[in-house]
């Protein structure tokens, strides 16, 4: 191959010597060299001096100014190169330029009834002390979808990302071969927060979650789950514990931009299917079916706690999502719920409090008096806790209101410290006990102590308002064996026939005032002899009732004997 065909610009096998036409360029004639050189001479000429050494410190930074303007003026923000990765949220300096670093909140408009809403006082029922709903002041639906934010909230972690392990191996205490065993080394790290990190968070098995990597679902699914995008509102039932409700008053365009999943195993799959409550589809009403194979644990409620505190990584394009348990039914739309509870508020993760109790210790052991876990095991994460530094809850630690949520609702957004939160919570559940009541001030605290984050807690209350709680299906099936008998129904009770009606008597006759009764000394109650009238002497009569002088008096024995028109006598 000769010279002259290489200068086509064809690239030789291999480049170890390159022929000298590829490095060879035009020169430039003598004449243009002499101009430049004159000009030059003539820059340094003006340049030394001071007048024009001003002038070249002003019009420099200027053209400069206007030409970095002139050359964004056109640019097409699409265009622009993104290092954003949906899976570990990333946020790029190209994402910086597109939008707000972060969302910083908003105010409501003037005059809006919830800028000044105050929660009125419970009502004076002595006859119902346990909890109940209180006013809730939402926006309209269009308000609503209209505050959504269009950048994510801060986060102090940028890039979040997962241990991958295909062979788990056991460390110290705890763990699992979903969610992997960390050491307490490995346990301690994951709490030192830094903008990037890899921790722990479960389907350690695989790099798609869902996929060979227990609590497996199909490929068809999973790509369903993935294209959902915005806001995602997801339950689950394991173990055949509940019945699939269904959510009420959910707008059109809720209907049409919110993903609804229930993820059910097979188990409770086949026992609805017998009942009649599902069909060959994969759709209930508004939920969207997702059958889960092979799932991580015996104990249906520990399995439960995998969607519930790991949704962003079943969903890792969603930007928000509200999480139920499958004993609530959901009554208010989710753009409503997620404008009042997390973008008013400023806050990435919400959860509700406990009605009643706000102290670990004594929720450790409201769990061991109710059965709700092993004793020993209780107590064994609460030794560890406290030889960390647990302390019961104190007034020391206002603003935070109380160390127990009420667990089964979580709202949410998913940028990185919230999903970092959801990992290390679920550690806890893996390591310890699954009441996770229990580990999340823990979580949440030692988050806490290394960034301005916390949990957005509302009042148990404010939850009663958006959801309904039903019974769970062994509850409902106790409450009716206790109706019933044997399986028949219980008899009725054997009514009497109805007395007969009673008769109407005429009322009695008005009784005749009696009398007094006469003295018992006759002469005590009558006037003296000087007193009475004079009449003719005559022998002293019986004693009888003078009705017009209304007193008792003699009759004289002289006269005859006085009757009344009727011949009675009186």
């Amino acid at each position: 191959m000769t010279g002259s065909s290489l200068g086509l610009g064809m690239r030789p096998a291999s480049n170890s010597s390159l022929p000298q036409q590829l490095f060879t360029f035009p020169r430039k004639s003598a004449k243009m060299l002499k101009e430049k050189e004159r000009m030059l001479r003539l820059i340094f000429k003006f340049a030394c001096r001071k007048k024009v050494r001003m002038l070249f410190i002003f019009v420099v930074p200027a053209f400069l100014f206007l030409w970095v303007l002139y050359s964004g003026k056109g640019e097409d923000p699409s265009e622009r190169p993104s290092n954003i990765k949906i899976g570990s949220f990333e946020l790029g300096s190209a994402h910086t330029a597109q939008m707000p670093t972060y969302f910083t909140g908003y105010t409501l408009p003037a005059g809006n009834p919830c800028e000044n809403f105050v929660l009125p006082p419970p009502p004076a029922d002595k006859k119902r002390t346990g909890p109940r709903p209180c006013p809730v002041c939402y926006l309209d639906q269009e308000q609503a979808m209209a505050l959504m934010p269009k950048a994510p909230s801060y986060s102090p972690v940028r890039k979040l990302t997962y241990v991958y392990e295909p062979n788990p191996k056991k460390t110290e205490f705890g763990g699992s071969e979903f969610g992997g065993y960390p050491s307490l080394k490995e346990r301690a790290d994951s709490y030192d927060i830094r903008e990037e990190m890899q921790v722990h968070c479960g389907f350690v098995k695989g790099k798609r979650p869902g996929k060979n990597t227990q609590y497996d679902v199909d490929d068809a699914d999973l790509d369903d789950m993935e294209r959902c995008r915005g806001i995602v509102v997801a339950s689950a039932i394991f173990g055949n514990y509940d019945l699939i409700l269904q959510p009420s008053n959910i707008s059109e365009a809720s209907k049409k931009t919110v993903c609804f999943f229930m993820f059910l195993d097979e188990e409770t799959e086949s026992a609805m299917r017998k009942a009649g409550h599902l069909d060959g589809s994969k759709k209930a009403g508004i939920w969207r079916i997702v059958i889960v194979h092979n799932v991580p644990f015996v104990d249906a409620r520990r399995t439960g706690k995998v969607p519930k505190l790991l949704l962003h990584r079943l969903f890792p394009n969603a930007r928000y999502s509200i999480w139920l348990d499958g004993k609530l039914e959901l009554v208010v739309d989710p753009y409503k719920i997620l404008e009042r509870f997390l973008w008013r508020q400023n806050a990435t993760f919400a959860i509700s409090r406990h009605y009643k109790r706000f102290d670990v210790f004594v929720e450790a052991e409201a769990n061991k008096a109710a059965g709700k876990y092993d004793n020993s095991s209780i107590d064994f994460q609460i030794l560890f806790y406290k030889n960390e530094g647990l302390q019961p809850y104190s007034l020391d630690k206002l603003p935070i209101t109380s160390d127990i949520p009420e667990g089964c609702l979580i709202i949410r957004e998913h940028v990185p410290i919230s999903n970092l939160f959801g990992c290390l919570w679920f550690n806890e559940v893996d390591r310890f006990t699954s009441r996770d009541q229990i580990s999340f001030s823990t979580v949440r605290d030692k988050i806490r102590q290394k960034t301005n984050w916390t949990v957005h807690m509302f009042l148990d209350c404010e939850r009663r308002n958006f959801v309904v709680q039903a019974y769970h299906k062994d509850v409902l099936a106790k409450k009716k064996a206790a109706a019933t008998k044997g399986g028949l129904a219980p008899p009725l009770p054997k009514q009497r026939p109805p007395p007969p009606p009673r008769k109407k008597h005429a009322p009695p006759p008005p009784r005749k005032k009696q009398p007094p009764p006469p003295p018992d000394d006759e002469t005590d109650s009558l006037p003296d002899e000087d007193d009475r009238p004079r009449h003719k002497k005559g022998k002293k009569g019986s004693l009888y009732w003078d009705s017009s002088k209304q007193e008792w008096a003699y009759a004289d024995s002289t006269s005859q004997e006085e009757t009344d028109p009727n011949g009675d006598e009186y």
